[in-house]
This record gives structure tokens, C-alpha cells and sequence, in this order.
């Protein structure tokens, strides 16, 4: 079932998307289906158009709607026994109905008309763990300081993306799954080798997830240290006490070449403040973090009292332009590992970030730059527009603070850019509107003015939440950062905050928006984990089982957080808006 607009509503749509620069991920998407549920408790336009997106290839067979099968709703890795647990296939996590913000009229699902189908991946955390800006000897006071899967994200990406591909369609609709977006912190360390393996994996290609020295890992995990558990030793560390295995040939395999097929289908990139920031938190542009992490000095370790002391400045942003930390690695500088320095990586800058998204060797099935243009390296900016269907708009912002600290905030340039694009949008075309950032509206409290236009206003997630609530276009904001997968009602629109992909139970997420034609709308989200088997086993340390061994590593983190799933209403859903 197709809707029906005039010729002039019609005329007006594709003019407004074509001045916004909104290239297309996908037109015309008018499919009508059927589909259950089970209720749930109640619990300044971008210039110049950008090229048009290539049509996926080698796309799976379409089935039958709703489908379970390389979703959660089929089943979830779920974690077995005590002490160090090793991951099965579990129940799956069924779909719920939230009415919040609308009432579930009976016969929905013979009416519906698909508007939009795509797939969410947030928070890859993508990371160089021989690099020496990195601060794991903070271990001891936060577990992301140090996690015991990371040397294998990249593994556990292409895992993802290998998902991903195999996908026949939205699983409730069945609609062709027209982009992957990722919404910020692909990149751990702003570092320019990690900005490669992220670009390289999306698009497709080999990449070597090393650094320094060619030949062999130089990292914490072969430090002797017991504070990281050391898999290739003998070594009683504190992981090993805790039950995680002695893998003989770990740290070899660990930067061994990877090969990852790309996305088959266009990907969009959104921002993140560990995209932006060195350590994800500490303002850029200062050159002694960068010979930091391309120099030949690693700290390690560091004194309880002083680690205490580091932690609470990273917290509470007390230091957000890095001043005591660069006191801190100057005074160690005598008890820190001598390493292979690599100029590689580098933090990168936001030229440096918008070029290399624009470089043709990244296009993969495009759109060229993902989201950014030329016109975009020269403003500075890095929010856009772009076109999802006919009926859907996307919009991309830049939640980041430059002034420093891993809280967000959006200056009022672009605030008041991101008005003008809703109102001429409602003028003009009256698409509905999804927007992407990373930060969630609770984790936008950081009102530091931006160092290169100290006069602009910042303004937080409640200041941005009242905007989007004026305006009934808008749908779905639709975010990371806080590695939790959580659903918030909004007056007119939700807020869906998804899970990462380095911390247990490393999620992405596929949405889709559908038309009912009963007045309301419904978005289906449904959560999929990468391509691994839930089932591990230490003898295979292939491509694929480094995959499946980092998601079940990523599940014995020690004091990770045990509430990242969220709640069943956080997860596999449908949610239902009202409109006209």
C-alpha cells in the first residue's frame, strides 16, 4: 500500500530534500504487510546536494514478515554458571507494544506501509590498545579504563558488519535495509590509525590491528603486570584468578590481518566524543598529546592514590583541558614501558576526520563522504541532512563539546540551524524526521564555550528536547553514548538510546517506520548481536572465533555494568506515535 500525495505535495518534497542536501539512502519505500505483537505494560539547510546512494548488492531474499531468525527475538548469548561464565544460546527476547504515546488500534498490521528500514551501530569503540595515550592503569577505579576484550574489537566489528549483511530485510516489515548509520565513538583513542580500521571496515578491505612494532604486540597484556590479564603467560594475574583462560598464540592472533567485506548496503557517520577528543574526554589540539601517542613511552601502572585522584578529575571534568593529566604522565615519564613509537597514532582533527571520510578510497557502496561534503571541510561543520525515503528525513548532529570532557552540548549555530531544516522541512515537504547524535538529551550538561568561538552559547539536551517536541515532524532522536540500551517518551516523539559494541552485550540495532494508516505510526526496533556463535571455544582463535571470544571476554569484564541490556521495554519494540 503506497501512500497518495498530490503532484504539488509531491514537487514541494523532492525540491526541499534536494536543497538540504539530503542525498538519498532510499525512495519510494511503500510496502504494505502484516506482522503480531505481545502488549507491553505501560511502561540553515546543508549545501549542495550530495551524490546519490548506489543500490545494495547481493542483497538477501526478502521472506516472510515478521522474521526472527539473526535477530534477538530468535535468541540471545547468554552467560552460564559462576566465576568466569562461559556464553550459550538463550531465550530470545521478544517484542513488546509500547503505547506511551499513542493507543494500538486492532488491524494495524494488515494497513501498515513501510517508510523506512536501516540499522543503528553505536559506540564500536574501535581501539589501538598498544597506544600510549591510553590511560588502563586507571583499571582500578572505572572498568572502562580497561577491558580485557579490546584487543579484539576490530574482530568483533567485521563480526557485526558480517551480520548485518546477512539480514534479508527489517524484520517486521520485511522492507529492504537501505543504511547502516553509526552514531559516534567508532574510534577510541581519536586516533588516526583507529580512524583507518573504522573507515576500512565499514567500506571494506584488510587491516592489521597493530601498531609500533610490526612483529609483535606491546601492550599491557604482555607486561607482567597482574592488574591485565596476561593470556599468554604463565602468570597468576587477577583475571586468571577470577577463571579467564591461558590462551597460548592470544597476543599473535590479536594482530594478525583481518579481512572485513564492508557494509553491502550505503553507511552514514555521525560524530562522538571519542572521535573528537583525545582519551574521549580532554580538548584537542594540544601537540603534547600527540607525542604522547606517537612516542616511545608507555605508562603503565600508577599508584592507587594517584589513580583515585586522575579518575575523579575524568569524572567530574575538572580537568577538562588536560592540564593535570600532562602533569601526571611528565612526572611518570622515568617508570613508563619503553615502546615502538608510530606516528600513526596521532589524534586526528576535524579536517583530518572530514577528509578522510571524503577519501574515494572509503566511498565503499557510498554515499561519497557518508554524510559530509566538500562544503563541509570548509565550514567546519560536521551535522548534516540527508534524505532516508520520500517521506523521511535524516539529521545528523555534532553533540560534542570542543572545550573538552565526554559530556555533550550543541552551540547555538547549530541549534539554530537545525530549527531552520525542521521549519522548512514542515513548510515545504512535512517529511517526518529522525534525528542522530551521540549523546543522549541526560548526557548533554557540558556548557564549556568552544575555544574557536568562545562568544556562541551552548545549549544542552533539555534546551534540544524542547525543540524537537515544537515540532510534530519529528519522530525519533536516536542516540548512543551511554552503552545502555534505553527508550524514552518524549511529548510527540521518542528517544532511543542503544547498547555498544565493546561492552557486554555488544548490540546494534535495526529500526523501521511504518505508516498504519489509522492516524498513528509505528517504529519496530529490534536488537542483533554480530555474527559469532554465542559459543566459544579457546582452541579456535580465527577471525571468527576472536569474535565470539571477545563477546563472551566482553561479558566477564570485572566490574562492568551489569544493566546495559536494559530493561525488555528498552529493546525489541514497537512503539507507537500518533499523527494526522
Amino acid at each position: 500500500m503506497s501512500r497518495i500525495r498530490s503532484a504539488a505535495s509531491a514537487l514541494d518534497r523532492r525540491a526541499f530534500l534536494a536543497a538540504t542536501g539530503a542525498a538519498g539512502a532510499a525512495a519510494g519505500l511503500g510496502l504494505a504487510f502484516g506482522g503480531g505483537e505481545r502488549p507491553a505494560a505501560a511502561a540553515t539547510p546543508a549545501p549542495g546536494p550530495a551524490p546519490a546512494a548506489p543500490v545494495p548488492v547481493d542483497a538477501p531474499a526478502v521472506p516472510g514478515v515478521p522474521y526472527t531468525r539473526g535477530t534477538t527475538l530468535a535468541g540471545v548469548a547468554t552467560p552460564r554458571g559462576t566465576g568466569y561464565r562461559r556464553l550459550a544460546e538463550g531465550p530470545a527476547w521478544q517484542r513488546l507494544v509500547r503505547a506511551d504515546l499513542a493507543g494500538a488500534h486492532r488491524g494495524r498490521q494488515d494497513r501498515r506501509t513501510a517508510l523506512a528500514s536501516f540499522v543503528q551501530f553505536t559506540d564500536l569503540h574501535l581501539v589501538d590498545v598498544q597506544s600510549p595515550l591510553r590511560y588502563e592503569y586507571l583499571r582500578s577505579e572505572t572498568a572502562s579504563a580497561w577491558r580485557p576484550q579490546e584487543a579484539l574489537s576490530v574482530a568483533g566489528v567485521v563480526s557485526l558488519i558480517e551480520r548485518v549483511n546477512a539480514l534479508p530485510g527489517g524484520p517486521a516489515t520485511g522492507a529492504p535495509l537501505s543504511f547502516v548509520m553509526t552514531t559516534g565513538d567508532n574510534t577510541d583513542n581519536n586516533s588516526r590509525l583507529e580512524l583507518g580500521w573504522f573507515l576500512t571496515a565499514m567500506s571494506g578491505g584488510r587491516i592489521t590491528p597493530n601498531s609500533g612494532d610490526p612483529r609483535r604486540y606491546e601492550g599491557v597484556q604482555d607486561s607482567g603486570l597482574p592488574l591485565y590479564w596476561q593470556p599468554d603467560r604463565a602468570l597468576r594475574d587477577a583475571d586468571k584468578q577470577r577463571g579467564f583462560p591461558h590462551l597460548d598464540g592470544f597476543l599473535d592472533a590479536a594482530i594478525r590481518t583481518l579481512h572485513s567485506p564492508g557494509l553491502r548496503m550505503p553507511w552514514y557517520s555521525t560524530v562522538g566524543n571519542h572521535d573528537s577528543l583525545p582519551g574521549g574526554c580532554y580538548a584537542p589540539g594540544d601537540p603534547f598529546f600527540t607525542s604522547v601517542a606517537t612516542g616511545e613511552r608507555k605508562l603503565e601502572t600508577l599508584p592507587a592514590d594517584r589513580a583515585a585522584q586522575v579518575w575523579k578529575a575524568v569524572r567530574k571534568g575538572l580537568d577538562p583541558k588536560g592540564a593535570d593529566f600532562k602533569a601526571l604522565l611528565a612526572s611518570q615519564a622515568k617508570k613508563a614501558r619503553q615502546v615502538t613509537p608510530d606516528e600513526r597514532r596521532a589524534p586526528f582533527t576535524r579536517a583530518e576526520y572530514l577528509t578522510a571520510h571524503l577519501d574515494p578510497a572509503h566511498t565503499g557502496p557510498g554515499p561519497h563522504g557518508h554524510g559530509y561534503t566538500a562544503a563541509h571541510l570548509d565550514g567546519d561543520r560536521l551535522y548534516y541532512a540527508f534524505r532516508i525515503s520520500d517521506d523521511v528525513l535524516g539529521i545528523s548532529l555534532d553533540t560534542t563539546d570542543p572545550a573538552g570532557h565526554y559530556t555533550g552540548s550543541v552551540g547555538a549555530g547549530q541549534l539554530a540551524w537545525l530549527k531552520r531544516t525542521l521549519q522548512d522541512n514542515e513548510r515545504h515537504a512535512n517529511a517526518h524526521v529522525m534525528i542522530f547524535s551521540h549523546h543522549t538529551g541526560r548526557s548533554m550538561d557540558n556548557t564549556r564555550p568552544d575555544p574557536s568561538r568562545p562568544d556562541e552559547r551552548r545549549h544542552t539536551g533539555a534546551e534540544l528536547v524542547d525543540l524537537l517536541c515544537a515540532h510534530p515532524s519529528v519522530v525519533a532522536w536516536i542516540n548512543g553514548h551511554s552503552h545502555k540500551n534505553e527508550i524514552v517518551p518524549h511529548p510527540g516523539f521518542w528517544e532511543i538510546s542503544t547498547a555498544s559494541h565493546i561492552d557486554f552485550p555488544q548490540l546494534a540495532r535495526v529500526i523501521e517506520l511504518t505508516d498504519n494508516h489509522d492516524g498513528t505510526l509505528s517504529l519496530f526496533t529490534t536488537l542483533i548481536e554480530s555474527a559469532a556463535p554465542a559459543r566459544t571455544d579457546f582452541a579456535d582463535l580465527s577471525q571468527t572465533g576472536l569474535a565470539a571470544l571477545y563477546r563472551e571476554l566482553s561479558c566477564n569484564t570485572p566490574g562492568a555494568r551489569t544493566d546495559l541490556a536494559g530493561a525488555p521495554a528498552d529493546r525489541n519494540v514497537e512503539l507507537l506515535l500518533r499523527r494526522g
